[in-house]
């Protein structure tokens, strides 16, 4: 799926592709074109890549092919065993999650779930949970902290789901519980924003010791759409509200929101999935090797001080 800012980027290098195919099919050597428009490409990429406005963030983040958070468990995780429904209603599945594996140790590692294509978003709902979900995550959390396991979530959401049957069940409740739960949760936290994070169905899963981010990931109140909605009663401003929002990884880690930037490849995650789950191994067995070596006061004064310093910026 080519996104609009993108499109001249993808007719040079058709371009590239066309005069390769050339070349091997009627033997004429266009090999120094080539390579010039090679070059171009490049500084094309970089100079796209290296200055994207918010919303720009916004479209890659919502990728289809980025990659999700089944995707990171199988890619970083063994033994993972899926654990279903929050016994008190039924299973989301909306938000995965279970016992499993990082490099020999155990640890529950759980997260919104969106699709790659229409079916599994379906499925999914998009990623945006309902209050089983939520509960699902939590009795997940308070049994890791049972038995002295990490916690690991990946944050990709739009936000919680706003049906009616999830406002009935008690949207905001089971957010708010999270909230709670998560600040005093004696075992080390650390959530990953891999997409989209969007309002209180990403804070449900975002009260962590330590708060990565992907450098193309967006993490804000609300969608920039919703945004637009309530400012300008017009919900075709997404771009202003995505200026205004300051949800970028960037401007997130200047108001001391976040903790670290992991970078992407050039061109975002999907462009080579390889690269990507590299880079969120190595911040997370860093940060959880940190983390693990800190008594159970220390994990929760730390989370304590750190939500209090958010937006201080001096």
């Amino acid at each position: 799926m080519a996104l609009d800012f993108e499109r001249p980027l993808l007719e040079l290098e058709a371009k590239i592709e066309e005069l390769s195919r050339f070349t091997k099919e009627k033997g004429i050597d266009f090999s120094e074109e080539i390579a010039l428009l090679e070059k171009k490409s490049r500084d094309m990429k970089e100079k796209i890549y290296n200055n994207l406005t918010p919303w720009q963030k916004v479209q890659i983040a919502r990728h289809p092919s980025r990659p999700n958070t089944l995707d990171y468990i199988k890619a970083l995780f063994t033994d993972f065993i899926e654990l279903h429904g929050d016994r008190l209603y039924g299973d989301d599945p909306a938000i995965i999650g279970g016992l499993a594996r990082y490099k020999g140790t155990p640890v529950t590692v759980l997260g919104h779930l969106k699709g790659h294509d229409t079916k599994e978003n379906v499925q999914r709902n998009f990623g945006m949970a309902h209050p089983e979900g939520f509960r699902k995550a939590l009795r997940l959390m308070k049994q890791a902290e049972k038995f002295g396991r990490p916690v690991i979530c990946f944050i990709d959401t739009a936000g919680a789901y706003c049906g009616m049957g999830a406002e009935e069940r008690g949207q905001g409740e089971a957010i708010a519980r999270n909230l709670l739960v998560m600040s005093a949760l004696k075992v080390p936290i650390i959530s990953v924003v891999i997409g989209e994070g969007g309002s209180g169905g990403a804070l449900a899963l975002g009260v962590a010791n330590r708060i990565l981010m992907q450098e193309h990931a967006i993490f804000s109140v609300s969608t920039p759409e919703a945004a637009a909605s309530i400012l300008w009663k017009d919900g075709s401003k997404a771009r202003e509200a995505a200026e205004a929002l300051n949800l970028t990884a960037q401007d997130l880690l200047r108001l001391k929101v976040i903790d670290e930037i992991l970078p992407e490849p050039l061109g975002g995650a999907h462009t080579d999935l390889t690269a990507a789950y590299g880079i969120v191994d190595e911040a997370l067995e860093r940060h959880l090797s940190e983390l693990r070596q800190m008594s159970l006061e220390e994990l929760t004064e730390l989370r304590y001080a750190k939500f209090r310093a958010m937006g201080q910026t001096g």
